[in-house]
């Protein structure tokens, strides 16, 4: 090989060294781009009024570098909240389909449930459960009882929540979606006990104020439901309407 041939070969390495750093650079430049965006859309989906901005900076972030499972989840949730569940179901599905993980298997639950698609919401959320390293535990098993609620089959969806409660013990989520599985399956008195513990520490939960007025009624305790409800709506912290909730209630009963 003589000299001319060798500074041939040389300046060619050269110049495909460079070409081969710039595409790698121009990549790691276009992937933190998205990665602002997918940040900056995450960010957005957790304030109010802001769902317009998520979207503009997630679909950003889809358009630069497309099909990223995380992206995808949150497009799904983002189209959950604009109301529309047949795009959000779509996205998880996209995002399943690219490998997404446990966290979405949850999410798809959540909102297969929402859509009362009771046995499919099931063995989605049990494909979460299947890997023991998802940290929200107690949330897949919430989305668990949820499916077995809807299929009636209440001593597994109590089982389901009371397993949701090993993980996260105060979670008041957690204890009145026991609440009503308990009422659900006629055991009044379990129902009621679990209602009056959360109520005597967060006095101003309607919903759990609603919870146990309806087992109160089913006990025929109306002076124990009166009580309840005009203890709710003398409460400070109460808002306007679940005061005037309390007081339609209170005359609903009294005309029983």
């Amino acid at each position: 090989m003589n000299i001319r041939t060798a500074l041939t070969l040389l300046m060619l390495i050269s110049l495909t060294a460079c070409a081969t750093a710039g595409k790698v650079d121009h990549a790691d430049k276009q992937a933190k781009l998205a990665n602002i965006h997918y940040q900056l859309g995450i960010d957005a989906l957790g304030k109010q009024g802001m769902l317009p901005k998520a979207f503009d900076e997630l679909m950003k972030s889809n358009e630069i570098l497309p099909n990223r499972p995380e992206v995808l989840d949150a497009l799904a949730y983002a189209w959950l909240l604009r109301g529309d569940m047949k795009k959000s179901e779509a996205f998880y599905l996209r995002a399943i389909h690219h490998g997404a993980g446990a966290a979405t298997f949850n999410n798809y639950a959540n909102l297969l449930n929402r859509m009362k698609r009771y046995p499919d919401a099931e063995k989605t959320v049990r494909k979460a459960l299947a890997d023991p390293r998802y940290p929200n535990q107690d949330l897949a098993f919430i989305n668990l009882g949820d499916a077995l609620l809807g299929q009636q089959k209440y001593d597994d969806a109590i089982k389901a929540y009371l397993q949701a409660r090993v993980f996260n013990p105060d979670s008041t989520l957690v204890n009145i979606r026991l609440a009503h599985a308990y009422f659900k399956h006629g055991k009044l008195q379990e129902s009621r006990a679990i209602y009056e513990i959360i109520i005597r520490k967060q006095p101003e939960n309607r919903q759990a104020v609603e919870g146990l007025i309806s087992v109160l009624e089913q006990q025929n305790d109306t002076a124990a439901a009166r009580q309840i409800l005009s203890r709710f709506s003398h409460q400070q912290t109460v808002s306007p309407l679940d005061r005037a909730w309390a007081l339609r209630e209170l005359d609903r009963i009294n005309s029983l």
